[in-house]
């Protein structure tokens, strides 16, 4: 029919031209605004921005987690960080399924006369026979961990035996991967700047990158904030475990942190440590203290890969601040910790927050500036003592109690005053007992303040100390 109307052909392959063009005309124009974003549907918002890192499908992130806390830790994840993680496997001491996610039992393949001759392994039979019925019984809380762990935590003891199968499942699990990079459930893992990081190494060298850590004579990466391992450093630790399965073993029954084993089976393999600080943070950024120098590294500079000790909330705020930050920078600035404050900490810090805790806990400097009495008699009262010396950048007051400090923390909400900070285990360790009514208005809860005038000047200072030494990558 069409042969006898000879414009209709011509119409139509004209408008199959054009299709074409416009088609051609997008592809080019999405390709030329940025290689950065993909736009990829979701419940939770219209798109998503994830690295394009061309590493991305190279590398598997493998989660370690527990019974006693996965249910309460994973789903945010769900919704956040593992939204751009195209590989991830997560093991744990119970087998199950989480959200369409399967949760692999770590000790499957650990021998049974092992396992029956250890007493740490009582939760796991426990988990075994009774699932998660077995929780119940003897009290098996995640209570988070200190200095020296959480060692009366059934839990907490079970762990450390979940590092040396955990590599040996991992690579097996995935053996074409180039990088594994390790990470606990309150991990906050920066996708975008560690698929940066990792694309300068050579992947068929054997690396061991981290945050630093010792215990005795032991260097290792420190498990929370995470650490990365390349497959060459993957297959030696593997092959000498499996060749000295009971040696570690019984190392492992005597110590009391599972990094700390994985980085002695390292240190015998002869893979060093690259010490990443402060790429990889052992702190939550609520409470990290930008201005920290450690091995003569602040973390200001440096681009942020992982912070640790990240409650839901927190997590779920960075993720969101750390998207839009993806949306409007290009591919080749990467998100620093002075980026981190200056954007997303800043903007909270005001003269006054009320039920809100600072976490001014910095004894000594209070002690020099509460000289007298008269700053704990009321929120003026303790800015004034805050004012009055020129070091002081923010103070927090609760009934009868100021607290100042030179370092700059966002804090968190709260009504009790925190008396006493773990650096540690970055958690308070003692808050005041009860709040009583100051007829202020509030109950006695907490509120904080901040030097806001200081402030600008100490953004700048900071600013100031970054130079072509500390403001890139650790190599």
């Amino acid at each position: 029919m069409a042969a006898g109307k000879p414009w209709l052909n011509f119409r139509r392959k004209n408008r199959t031209l054009l299709t074409a063009l416009i088609v051609c005309f997008l592809f080019f124009y999405t390709r030329q605004r940025s290689d950065f974003t993909t736009d990829i549907p979701s419940q939770h918002q219209s798109t998503l921005y994830c690295s394009q890192n061309t590493i991305a499908k190279e590398v598997l992130v493998v989660l370690r987690t527990g019974a006693t806390e996965v249910l309460e830790k994973l789903p945010v994840h769900f919704d956040t960080t593992l939204r751009c993680i195209p590989d991830y496997a997560i093991y744990s001491d119970y087998e199950e399924e989480i959200e369409g996610s399967h949760i692999h039992d770590v000790f499957d393949e650990l021998s049974q006369d092992f396992k029956d001759s250890v007493p740490d392994f009582e939760l796991y039979h426990r988990l075994k026979t009774q699932g998660r019925d077995g929780l119940s019984i003897g009290g098996t809380k995640h209570d988070g961990s200190g200095a020296s762990g959480s060692l009366s935590n059934p839990g907490w003891k079970l762990d450390k035996f979940k590092f040396m199968p955990m590599i040996d499942k991992a690579l097996r699990h995935r053996p074409q991967a180039k990088w594994f990079v390790f990470v606990e459930l309150d991990t906050y893992l920066m996708w975008s700047n560690l698929l940066e990081y990792l694309s300068k190494f050579d992947a068929e060298k054997p690396y061991y990158i981290g945050k630093q850590m010792y215990i005795g004579e032991v260097l290792f990466a420190h498990g929370g904030s995470g650490f990365v391992l390349s497959a060459p450093a993957m297959r030696r630790v593997s092959e000498h475990w499996r060749a000295h399965m009971v040696e570690y073993n019984q190392y492992t029954i005597e110590q009391w942190a599972g990094d700390m084993i994985l980085g002695k089976v390292l240190k015998d393999v002869q893979v060093p440590l690259l010490w990443a600080f402060p790429h990889f943070q052992g702190d939550p950024v609520s409470t990290l203290d930008h201005n920290i120098t450690k091995i003569d590294r602040q973390p200001w500079c440096y681009p942020a890969i992982t912070y640790h000790h990240m409650p839901e909330d927190e997590i779920r705020s960075l993720w969101e601040f750390e998207q839009e930050w993806q949306r409007t920078h290009p591919r080749d600035v990467p998100l620093r910790h002075a980026n981190v404050f200056k954007e997303y900490i800043q903007p909270y810090l005001g003269k006054e927050r009320a039920e809100w805790d600072s976490y001014s806990v910095n004894p000594e400097f209070s002690k020099h500036t509460l000289k007298d009495g008269e700053a704990h008699t009321s929120f003026e009262a303790c800015r004034s003592a805050c004012e009055s010396n020129a070091m002081c950048l923010q103070f927090s007051y609760s009934t009868s109690t100021c607290l100042v400090s030179s370092e700059v923390r966002l804090g968190r909400r709260a009504t009790l005053q925190c008396l006493e900070y773990s650096a540690a285990a970055s958690k308070c360790d003692k808050t005041e007992e009860k709040a009583t009514d100051t007829g202020e208005g509030s109950l006695g809860a907490v509120r904080s303040g901040w030097m806001v005038d200081r402030l600008a000047k100490y953004v700048r200072a900071m600013d100031q100390t970054c130079n072509d030494h500390n403001i890139g990558w650790i190599l």
